[in-house]
């Protein structure tokens, strides 16, 4: 007997996306992502240049399937080619995925969300970005989406150890994000953080640390936990190269991930625990490419040990985002 309340088979032990997609509307939910052609101020000069290490000239987005075109016809590319697997699907997410999303004056934020918001289907909305890119006009244009809409902000978080973050130039700190969160959360605006597993000079230790942090320190209602994926043409790179950097086994990765997944509480929606990368550009670890594996070995190992989500919970109360914004 599956011992995890948020589960939709025998085999998931975790709050899963998809899961809480399916409680949320009643049916399958594409995310659709786009790229809305915003920038990164850890690339233009705002707040540094050169971008995170780890990152790709595409700024994650390397799997949309036409980046250059206009949103809406970037959206039709993308359902179109979903369709071809789920062809009954006719609800979607708008994934306003490369780069900083909320990095532009809250007027051309507007007019490229509302591009799309407005096209038939169209459910929800995820938008990335960073927490140092959350002015007050922004978060309010957010706040009256969360009306409108279902809606999560995604937030880049990657490690919560400022020598980590000095080492991949994330050019903002930990309470920036600790901030970031509680300004949205005034707004009851869901937030998903983003965590990045195998940064350089991290110990199996301090990623365990990272999600301690994370789940006790900020109000938030989702995770996404990432295998480091070595790009080329990344300043990680040269991390590599000289020896500074080394991938992650799969074995390991599984490992953590199940301990990561013991401490989060139930509630928590786990939006993702791998990744994608292409595989032309894909440094490694090349295991990654096989994501239905890792994804089943995480599912065995958690039965191997007859676990769950929040078997550990680290969040012994909820944490009140009233209190932590006066902090």
């Amino acid at each position: 007997m599956n011992p995890f309340p948020y589960a939709e088979d025998k085999n998931k032990r975790y709050h899963s996306w998809n899961f809480a997609l399916r409680q949320e509307f009643g049916e399958k939910i594409f995310k659709v992502p786009i790229d809305a052609g915003f920038d990164c101020p850890n690339r233009d000069g705002t707040v540094a240049k050169g971008g995170c290490t780890f990152c790709s000239v595409s700024g994650s987005g390397d799997m949309i399937v036409a980046p250059e075109a206009p949103l809406p016809e970037q959206f039709e590319k993308e359902i179109a080619m979903m369709h071809k697997k789920w062809p009954q699907v006719d609800k979607y997410i708008v994934y306003f995925q490369n780069f900083t999303n909320t990095h532009a004056p809250v007027a051309v934020i507007r007019e490229r969300f509302e591009q799309v918001l407005t096209l038939p289907g169209v459910v929800g909305i995820s938008t990335g970005t960073r927490p140092d890119c959350l002015p007050e006009d922004v978060v309010d244009y957010l706040a009256e989406l969360n009306q409108r809409f279902y809606l999560w902000v995604e937030l880049g978080l990657q490690t919560t150890f400022e020598t980590t973050s000095n080492t991949i130039n994330r050019a903002h700190d930990y309470q920036t994000y600790l901030d970031g969160v509680a300004s949205l959360r005034k707004h009851n605006i869901r937030v998903c953080t983003h965590l990045i597993n195998g940064l350089p000079g991290e110990t199996i230790e301090m990623m365990q640390e990272n999600v301690r942090r994370t789940i006790q320190d900020s109000d938030i209602q989702g995770i996404k936990l990432h295998l480091l994926h070595l790009m080329r043409n990344t300043r990680m790179l040269r991390d590599y190269h000289e020896g500074r950097l080394q991938l992650m086994r799969r074995d390991t990765y599984v490992s953590l991930i199940c301990d990561q997944l013991e401490m989060i509480p139930p509630e928590i929606i786990i939006h993702r625990l791998t990744g994608d990368a292409p595989w032309d550009s894909l440094v490694g670890p090349m295991w990654s490419l096989k994501k239905w594996e890792v994804l089943n070995e995480i599912d065995q190992e958690m039965l191997r040990r007859n676990s769950y989500q929040g078997k550990f919970n680290v969040r012994k109360e909820p944490v009140n985002a009233a209190d932590r914004h006066a902090l």
